[in-house]
């Protein structure tokens, strides 16, 4: 596991936290974190895992929000995801970033994790963001695939 160093790849074009192809998960503390990082190993997953602390997330994701975090309605849904993020680290969740290869299937990954302790997963694909952990009960319904642009994957 390596530290996150986020960059212009793991952004969308307005600049917003968006990195396809990766998994970002939440966990509330760093052995978690950890723990699940082993998991995925053990269940066979070869792409590169990096961490993130709160401090990380709050400095570098939460601040990809700039001024895309307008009141005006978007096509996307990456800036309800980067709040989502940022409430979870400011209560002290830690993160991790999974690359997802492949031969990697998502189901696998949050069989992983979730046991770990995962709070949230989001699987970043090219046009939408997906959900892969059941959020806690007290978040209330949502949906398990958010469409984050008009068209379909």
């Amino acid at each position: 596991m390596k530290p996150l160093i986020l960059d212009s790849s793991m952004t969308n074009m307005g600049g917003v936290f968006y990195p396809t192809g990766h998994v970002f998960a939440l966990f509330p503390d760093e052995d978690c974190a950890r723990q699940a990082a082993a998991a995925l190993q053990a269940a066979g997953h070869t792409g590169d895992i990096a961490y993130a602390g709160p401090e990380l997330i709050l400095q570098d994701i939460v601040r990809t929000l700039g001024t895309a975090d307008a009141p005006l309605p978007s096509v996307g849904a990456e800036g309800d995801m980067v709040r989502r993020i940022a409430d979870l680290a400011g209560k002290g969740h830690h993160g991790l970033l999974i690359k997802m290869g492949d031969k990697d299937e998502p189901e696998t990954l949050s069989n992983a994790i979730a046991p770990e302790g995962a709070v949230t997963a989001f699987y970043y694909r090219t046009f939408i963001i997906e959900d892969l952990v059941t959020p806690p009960a007290e978040d209330g319904p949502q949906s398990v695939v958010v469409g984050t642009h008009a068209a379909a994957q």
